[in-house]
């Protein structure tokens, strides 16, 4: 879709750092297209006590650095509403005469307020996300925003307004789309923005000294040996008994590929070391009865790697692990089994992007991946790329990102095709991250559409112990999973808290309580 002005209306006594924000999104993506601002009159909504917190955490939590609920001064580039606008974007509430052939308005838990997102954000819940349009109030696309992240009312609310960027641009991209069965308006109880503070206060220091106490989450990694259908088939963790595979006290183990190349049979995973904290990608060597010898270190970087995913292709094994700090998508190629292997290509650059997970479908290549733009959560943003071949040119999806939901977006091992059906393995992280898996099945996939219904869902306890459950792959008949476990960490409380002291003191700018 292409425009020739979009005007964005904004309270005049309320212009905020993600508004200007929302601005250079759309000049980027629409770089043809005149992107202004219009100042609305009108009193600042937002309660004295609000901003009086909005200001402590920047001070206390943030060390005031710059946020996006930050007040900024006007931009210069300004509009009337009279101006011969495509579209205008109204973030005031209640703009209806213009001269645009049409209105997008956002919605928080069905409300043209913010104050709506506060009030969800103090009582602990993620308000649904919208955007409408203005003249027929049909909503046009919708997502709820993961707080897996988020740093109080801050962090609550720059989730919510990211996400909302990215809503808007969906709508823009399509705006013939129309969301089902969508959510109707929600009034929250109004929590106690003084109380909110203080328990999150207590909740960063209980949270520091069980971190302190623990190593958690400790990833392990789960296998067995299964003939005939297994997890994602029957939807079920019954069948063999999982064992674990050989662990580490100063490390975890995550995010498991099972593969057998050439005669040699292991699993590919993320080893983290907890003195580091940094990922790697390591090979466990496994025969008939098990795993046998010790890991091999696979891929070494200057950033954290994980979710080594896995695929073949004219005749040679790859690897696209995760590496979202790098800033790109990369295939590695194997040179030498299992241990040395060589990046060969950026498949998508200027993107921060986690679980990149590639399939085959209709004579091209898919990739399902998480995206942020650096705020709000880690799980809650499917975006879809496709390319011709595996070496690309990879393309945005028509409607990317498809998906803002931490229940269903975030890939959890690779695709499987049964019964003539893509099966996709997700992470609900609805309740935090990795808490859950489900099994979706693409009811429709094409450059422009996506379509995905749940088929299956898995928690873990019972013949797997543990309070997470994350990752879901299987090659031939080695199957594996992975999940977290309360482990003691090999010191005392008072031996951590000098240690995070003694850093304090050579460091002045260090937190005495971890974010």
């Amino acid at each position: 879709m292409t425009y020739r002005r979009i005007v964005i209306a904004v309270l005049s006594a309320r212009f905020m750092r993600w508004q200007e924000r929302l601005r250079l999104s759309l000049t980027k993506q629409w770089p043809e297209t005149e992107v202004i601002f219009r100042f609305e009159p009108g009193d600042d909504a937002q309660s004295e006590t609000v901003t009086q917190l909005l200001t402590l955490e920047r001070m206390l939590l943030r060390r005031s650095k710059p946020t996006l609920c930050d007040r900024i001064d006007k931009s210069a580039s300004t509009a009337t509403l009279e101006t011969n606008a495509d579209v205008v974007i109204d973030l005031v509430g209640d703009i209806s005469a213009t001269t645009a052939a049409r209105v997008l308005r956002p919605l928080y838990d069905g409300h043209t307020s913010d104050q709506a997102a506060v009030d969800a954000i103090l009582s602990g819940a993620a308000p649904t996300l919208a955007v409408e349009d203005g003249a027929t109030g049909a909503v046009i696309v919708e997502g709820v925003p993961s707080f897996e992240a988020a740093d109080g009312l801050t962090g609550g609310l720059e989730a919510v307004y990211s996400r909302i960027c990215f809503l808007i641009e969906k709508a823009l991209a399509d705006p013939d789309a129309q969301a089902a069965d969508h959510a109707k308006k929600c009034d929250r109880t109004k929590a106690r923005p003084a109380a909110f503070f203080l328990r999150n206060i207590a909740f960063r220091g209980l949270r520091e000294i069980y971190r302190l106490c623990t190593r958690s989450p400790h990833w392990r990694v789960g296998w067995r040996h299964v003939q005939g259908p297994g997890v994602i088939e029957t939807g079920s963790l019954t069948g063999p008994a999982w064992r674990v595979m050989p662990d580490q006290e100063v490390a975890f183990s995550a995010d498991p590929f099972p593969i057998e190349w050439r005669g040699k049979k292991g699993v590919f995973f993320e080893l983290l070391d907890y003195r580091r904290d940094l990922g790697e990608i390591f090979f466990q060597p496994f025969d008939d009865s098990g795993p046998v010898g010790a890991p091999v270190r696979s891929i070494q970087e200057r950033w954290h790697l994980s979710y080594p995913f896995l695929i073949e292709e004219g005749g040679e094994l790859y690897m696209v692990p995760e590496a979202s700090t790098s800033g790109a998508i990369t295939l590695y190629r194997c040179m030498e089994f299992p241990a040395t292997w060589e990046p060969v290509a950026n498949l998508v650059e200027n993107i921060e992007a986690a679980d990149a997970t590639i399939f085959r479908h209709n004579g091209r290549y898919w990739m399902t991946s998480v995206i942020r733009d650096g705020y709000g959560g880690y799980s809650d943003v499917l975006a879809i790329h496709h390319a011709p071949s595996l070496f690309g040119p990879w393309e945005r999806h028509g409607n990317s990102p498809v998906l803002i939901d931490p229940r269903y977006a975030r890939p959890a091992g690779a695709v499987v095709s049964h019964n003539g059906a893509l099966l996709r393995p997700v992470q609900d992280c609805s309740r935090g991250y990795g808490k859950n898996l489900a099994i979706m099945r693409i009811d429709a996939l094409d450059p422009e559409t996506f379509r995905q219904s749940q088929v299956s869902y898995l928690s873990p306890g019972g013949r797997w112990p543990g309070d997470r459950l994350h990752t879901i792959n299987r090659f031939g008949d080695l199957e594996c999973i992975d999940g977290a476990v309360f482990t003691p960490r090999p010191m005392s409380i008072r031996r951590a808290l000098h240690e995070r002291i003694d850093q304090r003191l050579e460091d002045p700018g260090a937190p005495l309580l971890a974010n």
